[in-house]
């Protein structure tokens, strides 16, 4: 019996062995299995991750180009844009600055045809009746001048304050002033004068209503016109008479005068001598002493040609300082 028991118990722990063995083996098996599966499944998601990362840069790569692109085309189109709206913007300004030019000439037209008009108008009543029509307007340019040395006139010939007079008149004159029409006083100063003409151009820094000279080529014997300026300090007198006679000699043997029988009395020299379309003819300068009617002034022809370079030599200095 006892000899049975051993080998029971053998056969038992050999059999135990074996299970251990077996199942020792089998836990080996699977683990290892378990274990390649397991590399298996890493390698894998590394492959996918590699894939989700490469296709993911491809979208951000792809993405970007996309957006570039848009951008590109979004600069492009803003500049378009841009561009025609400038182009619009130019034509339109052109189209306006041309029709602001073409109202403007149209104004100024209208306004040189007006005053052509009026003038026509004040002419036609000078010679049918008297110079009453012109007289207000004339005298907006004529001044009365008063030195330290004496008076006369003058008249203003450009609006931006260039005034004509005789030089006797501002000869070794330290102070020069006019006085205005409407009561305004100015300082003067001289720009230059031609003696030999007895001409002078004063200048005061204000903007004056001015005539314009006539063509005395054109004056006529008989012709009816008035002299303006100050006689014996009698402020802005007016005076009628006629063109008595043409090319008259002066003073300076220059046969630049014309002759009238309208009086020309100390403080009228450098006074206009105005016709019926309120133009200037002449410049009042002198009279025959002892003799009533017998005066004398210098042609608007040979006035304005000397006046014209005096004031465009001084404009021509002033611009080069």
């Amino acid at each position: 019996m006892p000899k049975l028991n051993l080998d029971s118990n053998k056969v038992l722990i050999i059999s135990i062995l074996v299970v251990l063995i077996a199942t020792g083996s089998l836990v080996f098996y699977y683990n290892n299995k378990l274990t390649k599966m397991n590399e298996d499944f890493n390698t894998k998601l590394l492959i996918l991750n590699k894939e989700i990362v490469e296709n993911l840069n491809r979208m951000e790569r792809s993405l970007e180009e996309e957006i570039f692109s848009l951008r590109n085309n979004l600069t492009m189109q803003v500049l378009l844009l841009d561009k025609n709206l400038k182009n619009f913007r130019e034509k339109n300004e052109q189209e306006i600055g041309a029709l602001n030019s073409l109202i403007d000439e149209i104004e100024k037209q209208s306004d040189i045809q007006l005053k052509e008009i009026k003038d026509e108008l004040k002419t036609i009543q000078v010679k049918s009746k008297d110079f009453s029509a012109i007289i207000d307007d004339v005298l907006q340019s004529v001044v009365s001048i008063g030195t330290d040395r004496g008076q006369g006139s003058g008249v203003v010939v450009d609006d931006r304050g260039f005034i004509v007079t005789n030089f006797h008149v501002i000869d070794d004159a330290s102070i020069i002033r006019i006085l205005t029409y409407e009561n305004d006083v100015y300082d003067a100063n001289l720009i230059d004068y031609n003696e030999v003409m007895d001409l002078a151009v004063i200048k005061v820094e204000a903007s004056l209503e001015n005539l314009r000279f006539d063509d005395s080529d054109d004056v006529k014997v008989g012709e009816r016109v008035i002299a303006l300026g100050n006689p014996a300090g009698l402020s802005f007198t007016v005076t009628e008479g006629i063109v008595s006679a043409l090319n008259r000699k002066g003073p300076n043997n220059l046969d630049i005068y014309l002759q009238t029988d309208v009086p020309i009395n100390p403080g009228n020299s450098g006074g206009p001598l105005v016709n019926a379309n309120s133009r200037i003819i002449g410049i009042n300068n002198f009279k025959i002493g002892g003799f009533e009617g017998l005066g004398f002034a210098i042609e608007s022809n040979s006035v304005k040609e000397t006046v014209e370079e005096i004031i465009d030599t001084y404009i021509q200095e002033q611009e080069s300082q």
